[in-house]
């Protein structure tokens, strides 16, 4: 596999027995096989090609802001999408302008492209730690925006190795949901349509978000953000909080003081110990309110 690998990418862009704790925000994680950097389409599609033929798993690895991978690790090729897949551009539109970004542009990066161009309705992106690929497979959001609302369509790579183009209608996003999750289809790019704004009004709205993530959220510590999905008519946080395990530790992870529904790794956390204290407090919250928590993070 290494022959292959080098073959492909060249040494400088394939790593064996890579520790992913260097790759996943929550600083949590075993090695991974192989973790690879894929800068065009065509190499990515040469890789999912190789990969499935050889029966290897792989998985499409962002910023690595909503994931928490094993304590074994991983066995099998993680691809992380630079070069191509890291630009951003403008084009113009009648009422509105378009963003065309890559799948491996980071979400944050492609809000403050916005602001700079003037461009307004991104603004809830802002904070968003992950890349433009991982956002739109869980249809990202924060502060009443999501992914749903700005993007009009997205170029995916089929399993089968065919690019495709997906309409917004046809994407299936809902809470922290899309057709991608179902499919395996890999997002290579989205187009994102915003109207003109006023600049100085942009960018009072993303100072104002950030104002409100620095205060209420335990920022300070490492861990995948918002750990459970929010349950309909409740809140996960305050569910967490109401029943009393504000502080409640495994191991080295924490349910923040902070912020109850950010599971924080506050000092040596294992994937074990996270993975030990979200079931506990998915079972201690449905024991007090007969509402079962389900974990938004993905588990590797």
């Amino acid at each position: 596999m290494l022959e292959f690998l080098t073959g492909l990418l060249d040494e400088k862009r394939v790593f064996a027995d890579e520790p992913m704790k260097k790759h996943t925000t929550f600083r949590i994680g075993g090695n991974a096989r192989f973790l690879v950097i894929a800068e065009t389409k065509q190499e990515l599609a040469a890789l999912i090609s190789y990969a499935r033929q050889q029966d290897v798993k792989y998985f499409i690895l962002g910023n690595g802001s909503n994931l928490l991978v094993a304590d074994e690790g991983y066995d099998g090729i993680m691809i992380k999408l630079r070069g191509e897949f890291s630009e951003t551009k403008l084009a113009g539109g009648s009422a509105d302008k378009v963003i065309y970004a890559g799948a491996g542009a980071m979400l944050s990066g492609v809000a403050h492209f916005a602001l700079q161009n003037g461009l307004a309705g991104m603004e809830f992106a802002s904070g968003i730690p992950g890349t433009l690929g991982g956002a739109m497979v869980m249809n990202a959001g924060a502060y009443g925006g999501e992914m749903k609302q700005i993007v009009r369509r997205v170029e995916v790579l089929t399993p089968g190795g065919e690019i495709l183009v997906v309409e917004a209608e046809d994407m299936e996003l809902g809470y922290r949901s899309s057709r991608f999750k179902r499919t395996g289809e890999i997002v290579l790019s989205a187009e994102i349509h915003l109207p003109e704004g006023d600049k100085e009004e942009i960018a009072a709205k993303t100072e104002e978000y950030k104002r409100q993530r620095m205060e209420k959220q335990p920022l300070e510590y490492p861990s995948a953000g918002s750990t459970f999905k929010r349950p309909e008519g409740h809140f996960a946080g305050k569910l967490i909080m109401d029943a009393g395990l504000k502080g409640y530790r495994v191991g080295g992870a924490m349910v923040s003081e902070k912020h109850a529904g950010f599971v924080i790794n506050a000092g040596k956390a294992s994937a074990a110990d996270v993975k030990k204290l979200m079931q506990d407090v998915s079972d201690k919250v449905y024991e007090e309110f007969q509402v079962r928590l389900e974990p938004e993070v993905i588990v590797l």
